[in-house]
């Protein structure tokens, strides 16, 4: 939700999304993590997703996200 909104106050929206880059703290969530992403991401943009070690603040998943205008 809060990519959703940062979007938005950019002017875009998920919809409009060309690549993402998905990092998860734990590969093994990547099936959960998927059917949330397919939920807002029904655009299907490119993607790129990779285990990390660590994440800040303790979350469990960060995206990054380029969309057009």
């Amino acid at each position: 939700e809060n990519l959703k909104a940062v979007c938005e106050a950019a002017g875009t929206s998920l919809d409009k999304a060309v690549k993402t880059v998905c990092f998860l703290a734990d590969i093994n969530d990547f099936a959960a993590f998927n059917a949330v992403y397919g939920e807002y991401f029904t655009s299907k943009p490119a993607r790129s997703c990779v285990a990390v070690k660590d994440l800040p603040k303790g979350v469990l998943c960060e995206v990054e996200v380029i969309a057009e205008l």
